[in-house]
């Protein structure tokens, strides 16, 4: 019979089940949403950068949003797809070479456990404890790290850095349509950089790194990428005209 554990979890550690799907999908949010922001903003920037005119600005930016949001989202699918499919093969030879040789299996776990530091009686016990109670889990937990009830989801990576990428670009491209042409590329640039230091902070707030450090990361790097297109956008402008 299954039992609670008996241990109270501290809250900054992710004991929960399904972290692996939460994670993927919060990943894959904040990764679209910054490549929305920076690739978007930069395509808008650098063709304000060449016209005074709004529509080539419209179409370039609204090109640039479908585009990279299929992109992302292809590419989170392919990913997402082949790490899934690996984790269903594994999981797969796993429970075949239970049922082939369950002793040897055991033998191998209490081996594991005994690499683990534990003595040969207490890794004898623990691998006989854990066979009984699902010698899958055990054997999946201890030697590839994998949760069969945790597998990542391609299509919730896919739909959630779409979706994100569409919201993240959507905020440099209502920006400078919104605004009065003389100060638009100003006001994109501020709406911009306040965006990715919001996602800088998320995105190491997720992976429990420096908030500052990423923030400071991202806002060169956005900030960069704005400022080298609009000058190729100027450069353009000026050549053409």
């Amino acid at each position: 019979m299954d039992t609670e554990p008996s241990f109270t979890a501290h809250p900054d550690e992710p004991h929960r089940p399904g972290l692996a799907q939460r994670l993927n999908w919060l990943r894959a949010g904040v990764l679209g949403a910054n490549d929305g922001i920076v690739s978007t903003a930069a395509v808008v920037v650098g063709v304000a950068g060449a016209t005074s005119q709004s529509l080539p600005v419209l179409l370039a930016g609204s090109a640039a949003l479908v585009g990279g949001a299929i992109s992302m989202a292809l590419g989170e699918y392919v990913s997402v797809s082949s790490q899934r499919d690996t984790e269903h093969a594994l999981i797969e030879k796993e429970r075949r070479e239970l049922a082939e040789d369950p002793e040897a299996e055991l033998e191998e776990l209490v081996g594991l456990y005994e690499a683990q530091g534990l003595s040969r009686e207490t890794a004898q016990r623990v691998a006989v404890e854990l066979t009984e109670k699902d010698a899958l889990k055990a054997h999946l937990s201890i030697e590839l790290n994998i949760d069969q009830e945790d597998v990542v989801s391609p299509w919730a990576a896919a739909i959630a850095s779409a979706v994100a990428f569409t919201l993240g670009a959507l905020l440099p491209l209502a920006t400078i349509m919104l605004t009065p042409h003389p100060a638009r590329i100003a006001w994109t640039f501020a709406a911009v950089l306040v965006a990715l230091a919001v996602t800088g902070y998320v995105a190491a707030w997720i992976g429990g790194a420096s908030r500052w450090r990423a923030v400071v990361r991202t806002l060169i790097g956005g900030a960069l990428a704005l400022i080298a297109t609009f000058l190729v956008g100027s450069l353009f402008g000026t050549t053409i005209a």
